[in-house]
C-alpha cells in the first residue's frame, strides 16, 4: 500500500502549490463596522472560484490615511468604505483604478459623484441625532428640533458626538452645522460649538464610545447621555437586536431640515492590484441584489440600488430625511482640514 500511495502523495505536493496560486485571493480592505452575511459571501466565493481576504482597518478616515500612505505597496486589491467626507482626499491620492460597473445602471445618479467612476457608490445613511424616547418622556423635556436648541440650558450634559479628526460621522455632523451656520457673520458654526462646550457637550473619539459608552438609549449602555451623533438607520437596529423584539422603537432621529448629513459610502479597485479581474467581479456583486439586499441588517445602512428591497425592521422603524445638509465633496475637499483645525483650536484647547 506504501508503495502506491507515496508517489501518489508526490503527485499531488507537486501540483497543490500551482493549483493554490492559481485560485485568486481578492483582498479587501475595510472599516471595522463592514460586514457580510457568510452566506452571501460564500454565494459569491462559489460562483465566482475568488476567496475573499477582509482586512478591517478602523474608522473610515484612518483607513484611507492608511491606503495613501501605503498606495505604492497597497494593502489589498479593492477598499470599500470611502464617504462623501473623505472621497475627495482619496481622489487627489489617486488611490483607484477607474471601473465603470454595469450595474450602476440600477443606481440613482445622485449617488454618482465621481464621472470618472474610479469609486462606485454601494450604500448610504444620515447622519443624525439620535435620543433615548423614554428619557425625554420622563423628563417631560421636549426633543431638539433645531441645532440651536442643543445650546440652551434645559439640555445641559444630554449631548455626545464624535471628533471630526477621527470620526466620519463626527465630521459629518460637523459639516452640518457649518451648512446651517455658515463662517461668516455675528453667529458662525464656531460659535455654535464654543456654546455646546459651555453646554457640556461630551466628545467621543469614534462612533462605537459615543453610541455605546456614552449615549444611554443604547441597549444594556450605562451611558448618561440621552442625545447622541449616530444614524438614521440606529432606530431599527436597537429594535432588530433586542429579544423580543419590541412594537416601538427606544430611540428616535431627530431629522428635521438640514440637520442631517448624507453619507455616501464607496467602493474603488486600488491601483497596483494584480487581481484586476477579480476585484471587478467584487464592485459587481456589490452591486448586485443578493449584496444590497443583504446589507441593511449587516451594516444598517441603505442600498443605493433602486429595485433592492428593504428590510420589514426598516420599513418600519427608518426615517429618511427629505432635505438633508447638502456639500459637494470637492467643498469639503477643499476645506476640509482647516474646518477640522478651527473645530479642535475652538472646542479642544
Amino acid at each position: 500500500m506504501s508503495r502506491i500511495l507515496s508517489p501518489l502523495l508526490l503527485f499531488l505536493l507537486l501540483i497543490l502549490p500551482a493549483q493554490t496560486q492559481d485560485a485568486p485571493i481578492l483582498t479587501l480592505v475595510t472599516h471595522d463596522s463592514f460586514n457580510v452575511s457568510e452566506a452571501v459571501l460564500n454565494e459569491f466565493q462559489d460562483a465566482t472560484g475568488i476567496t475573499v481576504q477582509i482586512l478591517r482597518s478602523g474608522d473610515a478616515g484612518t483607513m484611507v490615511n492608511q491606503s495613501i500612505l501605503s498606495k505604492e505597496n497597497p494593502l489589498g486589491d479593492v477598499l470599500f468604505g470611502v464617504d462623501n467626507t473623505f472621497l475627495g482626499r482619496a481622489l487627489e491620492a489617486e488611490l483607484f483604478e477607474p471601473y465603470r460597473s454595469p450595474e450602476l445602471a440600477q443606481v440613482d445618479e445622485a449617488f454618482q459623484l465621481d464621472p470618472e467612476h474610479r469609486v462606485t457608490p454601494v450604500d448610504f445613511g444620515d447622519v443624525c441625532l439620535n435620543y433615548d424616547v423614554g428619557y425625554f418622556e420622563a423628563a417631560g423635556l421636549d426633543v431638539p428640533a433645531s441645532f440651536e436648541e442643543l445650546a440652551q440650558p434645559e439640555y445641559n450634559g444630554l449631548l455626545a458626538v464624535q471628533n471630526p479628526a477621527t470620526s466620519s460621522p463626527g465630521l459629518a455632523f460637523l459639516l452640518a452645522t457649518i451648512t446651517h451656520f455658515g463662517e461668516e457673520g455675528d453667529y458662525t458654526y464656531l460659535d455654535f460649538w464654543a456654546d455646546l462646550v459651555a453646554n457640556d457637550v461630551f466628545i467621543s473619539d469614534d462612533w462605537s464610545d459615543a453610541y455605546y459608552n456614552q449615549f444611554s438609549g443604547s441597549t444594556g449602555s450605562a451611558g448618561t447621555r440621552p442625545l447622541v451623533v449616530s444614524y438614521a438607520s440606529s432606530p431599527p437596529a436597537e429594535v432588530f437586536f433586542q429579544e423580543p423584539q419590541p412594537d416601538t422603537a427606544p430611540t428616535g432621529s431627530v431629522i428635521a431640515d438640514g440637520m442631517c448629513f448624507r453619507q455616501i459610502e464607496f467602493v474603488g479597485i486600488l491601483k497596483g492590484t494584480s487581481n484586476l479581474e477579480a476585484a471587478q467581479q467584487w464592485v459587481d456583486f456589490m452591486l448586485s441584489r443578493t449584496f444590497q439586499e443583504d446589507m441593511p441588517l449587516q451594516m444598517f445602512v441603505f442600498p443605493v440600488r433602486g429595485d433592492a428591497a428593504l428590510p420589514e425592521v426598516f420599513e418600519a422603524f427608518a426615517t429618511i430625511p427629505e432635505r438633508p445638509a447638502e456639500m459637494t465633496f470637492d467643498e469639503i475637499n477643499t476645506n476640509r482640514e482647516r474646518w477640522i483645525q478651527e473645530w479642535t483650536e475652538t472646542v479642544l484647547r
